[in-house]
């Protein structure tokens, strides 16, 4: 029986002497306690060694995976024909045993061997010292390591997640520092507060100025434009702020040169994580910027795990809390999350921000998946999505401009007029006719006679016209009394039915009111009745009950 024992170094084989002492497991460990014992039940009887580290590496990564390498399956053919071969892997003895047909063995006997050879290895192994084994093993365990883990110093997404909550931080930072020194310096200048907006230039102003009585003999051309300087120098005349020692206005300019050392170190920062993400993920930060591709980084944990997320999930990341509460109260989930930050979607209307901002995850996966995945270092990919995507704005802005023009497709239909042509058929109209000139009417100019005539003949008309008015005005004014008396006759005629009508309801209505009247008061003499025969039966029974009282009080006297 054989033994496969795997080194730093190369592989061994060991040949058990003494297959008997396999069976009593527990007390195999005594055999391996010194060098000469564990010489006397196995013996060293091959051994290959690895040429290089990355032969040694690659052998490593296919063990762990339960495969055996080319030099191994070599070394075996040559050493164990007709062997039984003990292996410290099952899966890999399987493997061994298909490929080349070797019967292999895994048991607690087997590892209990591999256990003592280990302790024993390096007086096994001559040529194998202890100084030698212990520098090889920790080189091939580092660059297994570095290897499972794909460990790249280009690729560690680790430092933009850190350098983003860094940025974060300074900037609560800067303004709470800000807003102190603001608040603080604002007792003794208040105005300046409204004057310089901008709290870096509120800072270096501060510091320049002191003092507000200074204001006046200073130069703040380096610092602020000349309107505002003016404006400043006016404004520290007429203070109304309270007077500061100058104990106290020392404590505010060392609070100025905090806000100023963090402005700097922030700038900084900005531009180290502008150049990882470069680095990191180009075409991510072609898409959407290098904030908002380092918040989706630090949000999904890493640029693998990100790359992992569907495009529906780029889309929403950030907004959980959101999503979790329109699910809960069903109401419309949200349609963007921190990716409603990037440029595209700050330029699309409000309308079409949810239409974007699906279509800018789903390039901003593919954009992720090819950062994380590919081997290239270009941001060609991110910029042809980018230009797509600005595109495809522009064809839904110009939709909506049609649509307000009247159009539904978003263009204007303009159609070629054809004078000769019907609409909505193909045939052709009879071709347009000539003007002909000989159908006009032309009217001769009269002569002066004629026209003298005419002068007459008119006022003739016109007086004619006028009293064939006053007649018509005035029969028109009979006819309209007439009209009137026939109209009122008739309203008459109507109204007699109306009235008649009306009284015999009235007339109803009092019967009907007598008769419910004269059934009440026959009621009521019936109660009354009622009630006089029972008061007449009560007092009855009571004049009874006092004459027995009186019978019984008799013969009580009488005995």
């Amino acid at each position: 029986m054989l033994v496969l024992f795997e080194t730093p170094a190369g592989f061994a084989l060991f040949k058990v002497l003494d297959e008997g002492k396999l069976s009593k497991v527990e007390d195999l460990w005594k055999e391996f306690s010194t060098s000469e014992s564990a010489r006397k039940v196995v013996k060293l009887k091959a051994f290959t060694k690895f040429e290089n580290t990355s032969e040694a590496l690659s052998t490593a990564t296919l063990l762990i995976d339960s495969k055996p390498s080319k030099g191994l399956r070599k070394f075996l053919r040559t050493h164990c024909e007709g062997e039984t071969l003990g292996v410290a892997d099952s899966k890999l003895g399987n493997a061994i045993k298909e490929k080349l047909q070797i019967e292999c063995v895994h048991n607690n006997s087997v590892m209990e061997l591999m256990r003592g050879v280990r302790s024993q290895l390096t007086e096994l192994i001559s040529g194998l010292g202890v100084q030698d084994l212990a520098p090889m093993s920790l080189g091939l365990s580092h660059s297994l390591s570095r290897y499972k883990l794909k460990f790249s110093p280009d690729k560690v997404d680790t430092m933009i997640i850190q350098a983003i909550g860094l940025l974060d931080d300074l900037d609560k930072e800067l303004n709470t520092y800000a807003m102190r020194v603001r608040e603080w310096y604002g007792w003794h200048f208040p105005e300046l507060a409204k004057i310089v907006q901008d709290n870096i230039l509120y800072a270096k102003a501060v510091k320049l100025m002191g003092n507000r009585v200074n204001a006046a003999d200073l130069d703040f051309s380096e610092i602020l434009p000349e309107e505002v300087e003016t404006e400043l120098k006016e404004a520290a005349v007429i203070s109304m702020g309270t007077e500061v020692s100058e104990l106290d206005l020392i404590n505010i300019k060392e609070l100025c040169d905090q806000v100023l050392a963090l402005s700097e170190y922030r700038a900084q920062l900005y531009d180290y994580l502008k150049s990882r993400m470069n680095t990191i993920a180009p075409n991510l930060t072609a898409l959407v910027g290098e904030l908002v591709g380092a918040r989706l980084i630090a949000h999904g944990g890493s640029l693998l795990n990100l790359a992992k997320q569907p495009g529906s999930t780029v889309q929403i990341l950030g907004a959980e809390k959101a999503l979790f509460r329109a699910l809960k109260t069903k109401h419309a989930t949200p349609k963007y999350g921190l990716i409603y930050h990037a440029s595209l979607i700050g330029q699309a209307a409000p309308k079409l921000k949810g239409k974007i901002s699906r279509s800018l995850a789903a390039k901003a996966a593919l954009a992720i998946r090819y950062d994380a995945l590919g081997d290239t270092q270009d941001n060609t990919m991110g910029l042809e999505n980018r230009a797509k995507l600005e595109a495809r704005l522009r064809n839904l802005e110009g939709r909506e401009l049609g649509r307000s023009a009247g159009s539904t497709k978003g263009k204007p239909k303009i159609e070629f007029y054809d004078k000769d042509r019907k609409k909505g058929t193909g045939a052709l109209i009879t071709s347009a006719q000539t003007y002909n000139p000989a159908a006009d009417a032309v009217l001769g100019r009269p002569t002066d006679k004629q026209e003298e005539e005419s002068v007459p003949k008119k006022r003739k008309e016109i007086a004619e016209a006028g009293e064939e008015a006053t007649e018509t005005g005035n029969g028109e004014k009979k006819d309209k009394k007439k009209k009137k008396k026939k109209a009122e006759a008739e309203d008459n005629e109507i109204a007699k039915p109306e009235e008649e009508e009306t009284q015999k309801k009235e007339k109803k209505k009092k019967k009907k009111t007598a008769e419910a009247d004269q059934n009440e008061d026959q009621n009521a003499e019936q109660e009354g009745e009622g009630k006089k025969k029972k008061k007449r039966k009560h007092e009855e029974a009571e004049e009874e009950e006092a004459e027995t009282r009186s019978k019984k009080k008799d013969k009580k006297k009488k005995k």
